[in-house]
């Protein structure tokens, strides 16, 4: 999932974005229910952006049939350093329309969930503006 990793190591998350179909389901490491379609997908993506710190993808696998990619990953949320894992399959066009992401250790989901807990306000505004 080269273009993946490469966008999100760009930073270019417009470009993030345009590889979500527009039903994506996203799994949180620290919420219950998955999150559905692209715009809000998207927006939980940016905040992401603004909570993690030092990011760095460390490895990529795939699947035989190319549809399914793990990108094991590693960064900070404030004191905390974590490791995780953002597991993905393609839709028959080639769009992300799953996105699993796993972390630890337990310390370190803790503060993503409450860092990210802080940033759901905007996330839901973000996401509402891009519904329109």
């Amino acid at each position: 999932m080269r273009a993946f990793r490469e966008a999100v190591e760009a930073g270019d998350l417009d470009a993030v974005e345009a590889l979500l179909a527009k039903d994506v389901v996203f799994t949180s490491p620290v919420a219950f229910a998955p999150y559905s379609g692209k715009a809000l997908t998207a927006a939980i993506l940016r905040g992401v952006a603004r909570v993690f710190e030092d990011f760095r993808y460390e490895q990529e696998l795939a699947g035989a049939d190319g549809r399914d990619h793990a990108l094991v990953f590693s960064a900070r949320v404030g004191d905390r350093a974590l490791t995780g894992c953002d597991f993905i399959h393609l839709d028959e066009e080639g769009l992300i329309d799953r996105l699993m992401v796993m972390v630890r250790p337990l310390s370190a989901a803790q503060a993503l969930a409450a860092a990210m807990g802080a940033q759901f306000d905007r996330i839901t505004e973000e996401a509402q503006a891009r519904i329109g």
